[in-house]
């Protein structure tokens, strides 16, 4: 069995694993519901919003047109 700690670059060009901090303005209500969600689940906020902004992403209906 080796003892070699090997350790190999971070490969930062992975879009899927590499995170930037951002700021992001809210209503305290969204933030108050965020909060409650975390506590529920025993999630991190963080992660619940970076899942609903995916959701988001994922299920985005982008039209030029005013549909009322």
């Amino acid at each position: 069995m080796s003892k070699e700690f090997i350790v190999t670059p971070k490969n930062i060009d992975d879009e899927e694993n590499t995170y930037i901090n951002m700021t992001l303005r809210m209503k305290i209500k969204t933030q108050k519901e965020f909060d409650e969600l975390a506590k529920k689940s025993k999630r991190s906020r963080n992660e619940l919003m970076c899942m609903a902004l995916e959701y988001a992403l994922e299920n985005l209906k982008f039209t030029t047109k005013i549909e009322i």
